[in-house]
């Protein structure tokens, strides 16, 4: 008996074959190979066609299928996990109406600014635990106000996994934890944040019918059976966005457990059981997929939108063709630490939340050209994006985080050495690397929906850790590298 998930991420689609008796993975797939497009028709904005993830999904699927050899009829059920915070619009025949406005994209911002002036800093932050912001709420809004026409033809409102779920199934559904990331769900009175949408002038009727996390949602269509390759009947039953379910992925669902990933943003998600929220909104806190009225789980994000993209940058802009990731970080890891007084701010991909959602742009400080080579670009980068982690980090230590481990992932990166000894010297703690993925995670947590495993801790006991990264007795160098990034970015805020 199998269990299937997948991963939609802005990069591409994972997909995850998961022996149920096991818990072993049977095989993994990744499409496309190269990362999906990004549309940026102006600066600071980023959209993707739905469609194409649909179309990379349904290839993936068949990919997997056949290296796999595995009989779809042997599936029992699918997880769901989906990039944070998109925005997708369809009408009443299900058909797409525009480009999703993706995680990325901070075009929202003065909207969610205004939202959290008018209606009040104590409002916003003791009912949504966060400023409106450059959520998926302001970014509705945005379409309302810029395109009239294409807002009066919705009929619901969707974030991506309740797309591809819709495209599975035929069923338009959302969970609570899903509303949460987009702004949608008020936790003090435990309901659709009314108050918000009737400020944007939005009507409750286009948020979809609520569901449980862990539950059968839908089934596999015949359509879509067709589509994928799937079995007509395949129960999916999860879904989640992918730092909740990287949290859950890694076994952390209870208070003080720590998170963190290092894809094309880099997160750090640690939990906790009471509603607490960042004064700032620097730090935003959600619906953790273990979250009920009874239990409050909440899982507080901070995100740095500079971080996988900018190594994949440097790798475009400064490699070789010939030059793999893995010749990268041979290379960097022959450099010292703090490169040689060569530093790099990773904030170029749009506005920044930890950075009160300011968007400064990516830098490049105290280049000495006949001191610094390509090697100390790629130490720099990786040590620019860990920098952004640790200080982002010091704000979960001021709401009361203080974790002696960190639990990661195998598959971003974390697995590089200079990154992970990084933060592990910075933050006094250790680094654990599980052996999983995000859409394995998915597929058990699917498991957990048709009822074969009966709790978190049952679905996780299989996983496996990998590596540690521990700090060394002697880190000084780490923390001198550090100020010195730390006061060029303070300069660069205060601009």
């Amino acid at each position: 008996m199998y269990l299937l998930g997948y991963d939609l991420g802005s990069s591409s689609i994972k997909a995850a074959l998961i022996d149920s008796t096991t818990g072993e993975t049977v095989q993994v797939i990744q499409y496309p190979e190269t990362e999906m497009d990004i549309i940026s028709v102006q600066n600071g904005w980023a959209e993707q066609e739905p469609e194409t993830w649909w179309e990379n999904l349904c290839i993936a699927t068949k990919e997997l299928l056949q290296k796999s050899g595995v009989n779809p009829q042997e599936i029992k059920s699918i997880g769901i996990a989906y990039q944070m915070h998109g925005l997708v619009l369809v009408d009443k025949d299900e058909n797409v109406l525009r480009p999703s406005i993706i995680w990325c994209d901070s075009r929202a911002v003065d909207i969610g600014n205004e939202a959290f002036e008018s209606l009040g800093k104590e409002k916003c932050l003791s009912h949504l635990l966060n400023s409106p912001g450059n959520f998926t709420a302001s970014k509705l809004k945005w379409v309302k106000d810029n395109e009239p026409e294409i807002f009066d033809e919705i009929d619901k409102i969707m974030l991506p996994g309740d797309y591809i779920a819709m495209k599975l199934s035929g069923k338009i559904n959302t969970t609570i934890s899903g509303l949460s990331e987009g702004m949608f769900w008020d936790f003090k009175n435990n309901k659709i944040a009314d108050f918000l949408i009737d400020h944007y002038g939005i009507s409750n009727t286009l948020i979809p019918n609520v569901v449980d996390t862990f539950e059968v949602q839908g089934y596999v269509s015949e359509q879509a059976a067709i589509e994928t390759g799937l079995s007509d009947g395949t129960a999916v039953a999860y879904r989640a966005g992918d730092q909740p379910n990287n949290a859950l992925s890694l076994g952390v669902f209870k208070p003080n457990e720590v998170a963190a990933t290092g894809g094309t943003s880099g997160v750090v998600y640690g939990i906790v059981d009471q509603l607490i929220y960042d004064n700032e909104s620097r730090i935003n806190g959600f619906a953790h997929v273990n979250h009920s009225i009874q239990n409050p789980r909440l899982g507080l994000l901070l995100c740095i939108n500079g971080a996988g993209i900018q190594h994949s940058w440097l790798k475009k802009q400064m490699a070789n063709s010939e030059t793999s990731y893995v010749e990268m970080e041979r290379m960097a890891s022959n450099i010292p630490i703090g490169a040689d007084g060569l530093r790099i701010l990773p904030f170029g991909n749009g506005s920044e939340r930890m950075l009160k959602n300011s968007n400064p742009g990516a830098q490049i400080n105290n280049l000495q050209f006949n001191k610094h080579t390509r090697a100390h670009f790629y130490r720099a980068g990786l040590e620019g994006i860990a920098f952004a982690f640790v200080h982002g980090f010091q704000v979960l230590k001021d709401l009361g985080m203080n974790p002696k481990v960190i639990k990661v992932g195998n598959d971003n990166l974390f697995q590089s050495q200079v990154f992970s000894n990084t933060i592990a010297n910075l933050l006094g703690c250790n680094i654990e690397v599980i052996k999983t993925t995000g859409a394995a995670g998915a597929a058990k947590a699917s498991g957990i929906g048709v009822g074969i495993y009966s709790s978190l801790e049952d679905a996780s006991k299989t996983n496996e850790i990998e590596k540690v990264y521990k700090p060394r007795s002697s880190n000084e160098s780490y923390f001198i590298a550090y100020r010195a990034w730390e006061s060029d970015l303070i300069k660069l805020v205060s601009k």
